[in-house]
């Protein structure tokens, strides 16, 4: 079976407004998307977990087109 995939996903709000960002394993961001509400937010916060879940580290990063991990 294969490895964990230990990217994570962070939801932030401030006064711009939702963003949402992928973490690599060593919690750094790696990526952010900018959201035009809570609910968009959530989806795309949602649909990135699942992808964690669902997907290999290499397979992941090659998805959200994300640098490899130091």
């Amino acid at each position: 079976m294969p490895e964990e995939n230990q990217y994570a996903v962070r939801m932030d709000r401030s006064n711009g407004g939702w963003s949402v960002r992928i973490l690599d394993p060593g919690g750094t961001p790696v990526a952010e998307r900018a959201c035009a509400d809570e609910a968009e937010a959530r989806t795309y916060a949602s649909t990135v977990r699942q992808h964690v879940y669902w997907l290999s580290e290499e397979r992941f990063r090659q998805y959200y087109r994300l640098p490899e991990s130091a």
